[in-house]
């Protein structure tokens, strides 16, 4: 029976790729000469660090200009607080990976409303999706593309 897995991955060695770029960027600009304006890269956290709120922006337009030309979806970024510290501001972003279990009822409920001809289960981190044609399949392929989901989907596993 034809099924596809739908997944929400993010390639940590491409973050990692743009956050090296983004440092460097931000060691050559002329309006970070001198200020301890930095991208920390752990796992699969990020920490922005920078003199002002103001600089802080500028280091997190960076990381998002730099994340976007290495293809990777912004919406898999989730922001934490800016913390205000002695001389410096820090905000933490952390990389989603996998779909969530409520993201997963979300998608789900949206395949059973359409009234398609498939079977669509949670399986762990991903949402499999069965069916007898492969018409079907590309139908939902469609659907979820045009939904309005919070996190980038990927299409993964595709077998007749």
């Amino acid at each position: 029976m034809p099924s596809f897995d739908t997944v929400s991955e993010v390639d940590l060695h491409e973050v990692a790729n743009a956050v090296d770029q983004s440092n460097r960027e931000i060691g050559t600009r002329y309006d970070f000469k001198g200020s301890c304006a930095k991208i920390e890269h752990s796992g699969d956290s990020l920490t922005l660090v920078a003199e002002s709120e103001f600089q802080l922006g500028q280091v997190r337009d960076i990381l998002h200009t730099k994340l976007a030309k290495r293809g990777l979806d912004l919406r898999s970024l989730q922001a934490g607080k800016i913390e205000q510290g002695n001389r410096q501001v820090k905000q933490s972003l952390s990389v989603q990976q996998g779909i969530s279990q409520d993201n997963a009822r979300k998608i789900i409920k949206l395949v059973k409303d359409a009234k398609l001809k498939v079977q669509v289960s949670i399986q762990g981190d991903k949402v499999r999706v069965a069916g007898k044609k492969r018409d079907d399949l590309q139908a939902v392929i469609a659907l979820l593309r045009s939904a309005p989901v919070d996190l980038p989907l990927q299409y993964i596993n595709f077998r007749d």
